[in-house]
């Protein structure tokens, strides 16, 4: 017969004992192994003290627009009553009796003054938010805040108000400078955002839906979020909501690192990732808002796309990075320097070239008819080349249409046949004539131009046949093809 007995606090307390003598005896065998990594632990920031010294800096920013008015077709002075019946019979109605006795035919339209001018009202456009940046008055906020407005009004955590001017507008880099008539305004201190880290604690401070002096507290959950040529976003976790625009987000020393510019929201609302300006890219800005008002900004002529790891390895680089130039503006800067399609810029005025949008970044902060040095690898070789920084412009570069032969023939190792460039088309390349098998996959067309195969440039369809018969089967080859004026490095597997 079995006996059980009552499962009582004392017996599980005898239990949870045995269990923990039976581990700690176990432990010895491989402590070393199963030993955790335990995460240091730390008190959670009080961020009073931030919000104290840094809230009477931040501003809430309203603007106002104007509309037309639209007439009423019966409004007060607005011709006579007929027109109500115009508006619904047309231009040409007339009641009976309108005309002139023994008038003949259709009755004319009494002839009308001329309509007024079309009047306008200013209503609220938006609210934002800003913040003071000089005693004299000088205050930041987001370009799309102030754009399109004919009034910009800022009101002080005090509740005092003043109407604003804006000094100057950089609509790539969504940024507005913007003064107001004071003295002795208390300014925030200028942060380094190249210091920040992720896991960071940062404070955002303004008016989301109008709620002034609203303080949401996060982390920094990523750095340089690419999403623009000329921003590399600081990504956080703090509550950022339609009026925090413009808003500075500030670390625990109550410095500014950036400001408060975009959501990534499926709803318009705040779902845990919010996009702030580097406040280092910003002060780059400032400087020539407050001197001439707006950013000029340089070019080279190129235009670029990323490095992938394969396009690095096959052309001798350590890892994917740099940019790829896909094309060269004839009798650019870089074209005039001696760069070419294919060549990967690994650094910019001695300045590494990390991501592919580091490059517009650099060219765009130097000044025109500056002299720059731009670094290339080439054929498996780092050169120096010198060029001359020229104004970015809107002008767009016209398209020239590539011929595309009709395919015939034979393919080769790499899915190809080729044919020799027209005479007046230079002398490095071949014409693709058909593509199939590994070549068709990787997007290659008839038409295209092979222009180098690995660092091997490619000048006539005999000496690309013997470099093609030459390439190991058991490693993917790296080629650089150019379409519409535009040159791309692909991988293909040599069958």
């Amino acid at each position: 017969m079995a006996f059980h007995l009552p499962y009582t606090a004392a017996s599980r307390a005898a239990a949870g004992a045995a269990v923990s003598l039976a581990l700690m005896v176990a432990l010895p065998v491989g402590v070393a192994q199963a030993q955790a990594v335990a995460a240091p632990s730390a008190a959670l920031p009080d961020f009073t003290q931030v919000v104290e010294a840094t809230e009477a800096s931040v501003v809430n920013i309203r603007t106002t627009e104007a509309v037309p008015v639209r007439r009423s077709p019966m409004g007060p002075g607005e011709g006579d009553p007929s027109d109500l019946f115009r508006w619904f019979f047309g231009p040409d109605f007339m009641p009976p009796g309108s005309g002139q006795p023994g008038q003949q035919g259709p009755r004319a339209r009494p002839k009308q003054p001329p309509a007024p001018p079309q009047s306008e009202r200013t209503v609220p456009r938006g609210i934002g938010s800003g913040f003071v940046i000089s005693a004299d008055g000088y205050i930041l906020t987001n370009n799309h805040v102030v754009d399109n407005s004919n009034g910009i009004f800022v009101t002080m955590t005090n509740g005092k108000e003043y109407k604003a001017k804006i000094i100057g507008t950089d609509a790539r880099t969504d940024i507005a400078l913007i003064k107001i008539e004071a003295n002795d305004l208390k300014p925030l201190a200028i942060g380094d955002s190249d210091k920040l880290r992720k896991g960071q604690w940062v404070l955002a401070i303004g008016s989301p839906f109008g709620l002034d002096s609203t303080v949401t507290a996060g982390i920094v959950s990523a750095i340089n979020r690419d999403t623009g040529d000329y921003l590399p976003f600081i990504q956080t976790d703090v509550a950022v909501n339609p009026g925090n625009s413009g808003g500075p987000l500030i670390n625990l020393q109550g410095q500014v690192v950036g400001i408060n510019s975009q959501i990534v929201s499926r709803s318009g609302g705040f779902m845990g990732i919010s996009l702030a300006i580097p406040i280092d890219e910003v002060m780059r800005v400032v400087e020539q808002l407050k001197a001439h008002g707006k950013v000029t900004r340089g070019r080279i002529g190129v235009q670029i796309t990323e490095v992938q790891d394969e396009v690095a390895q096959a052309l001798g680089l350590n890892k994917g990075q740099g940019a790829l130039v896909s094309s060269v503006e004839a009798d650019g800067p870089a074209a005039k320097a001696g760069v070419h399609p294919g060549d990967v810029i690994t650094a910019f005025n001695g300045q590494t070239i990390k991501h592919m949008t580091d490059l517009p970044r650099l060219v765009g902060a130097t000044r025109p008819g500056t002299d720059a040095t731009v670094q290339v690898w080439r054929k498996g070789k780092s050169l120096e080349l010198k060029t001359t920084v020229a104004e970015l412009n809107d002008k767009a570069a016209t398209d020239q249409s590539a011929e595309t032969p009709s395919p015939g023939g034979a393919a080769d190792r790499l899915g190809l046949k080729v044919k020799a460039l027209p005479a007046d088309a230079g002398d490095q390349g071949v014409v693709v004539e058909q593509a199939e098998g590994a070549a068709a996959d990787v997007g290659i067309e008839p038409g295209d131009v092979i222009l180098r195969i690995n660092d091997t440039d490619i000048t006539n369809p005999k000496q690309y046949a013997q470099v093609v018969k030459g390439l190991d089967k058991s490693r993917p080859v790296v080629l650089l093809v150019s379409r519409d004026q535009q040159s791309q490095w692909v991988i293909i597997k040599p069958q």
